[in-house]
């Protein structure tokens, strides 16, 4: 049994994100929630609130057992970038891109 959780269009780079997806991975539920609670920078609570979300949602499951779960899989993909512009040198016009990002969480029970 597996239970998933997205969060979309979140506005920070998946540059920032990555990182952070990274050090979560494979580990257990209190393991890797621990460590996003003494990680710093925002995208550790955006990746803390995704997990706590697929775990209330493995909770709401009857069939799992909470004890059990771990991170599965974690990702940290590219969402849409809202383009923006800014007075340049010389009269132009330089872009400013804000990007956002969707990340998803899917957590198992260890056999």
């Amino acid at each position: 049994m597996e239970a998933k959780a997205i969060a979309k269009y979140i506005r920070i780079s998946p540059i920032k994100l990555k990182p952070v997806v990274n050090l979560v991975r494979g580990k257990d539920l209190d393991e890797a929630l621990n460590i996003l609670k003494f990680t710093p920078g925002k995208g550790s609570r955006v990746v803390e609130k995704v997990i706590q979300s697929a775990a209330a949602n493995a909770d709401y499951n009857p069939k799992m057992n909470a004890d059990n779960l771990y991170v599965a899989q974690v990702y940290a993909h590219q969402g849409p970038t809202m383009k923006r512009w800014r007075a340049g040198a010389r009269g132009r016009a330089s872009m400013i891109r804000k990007r956002s990002s969707h990340v998803g969480v899917t957590l198992k029970e260890k056999e």
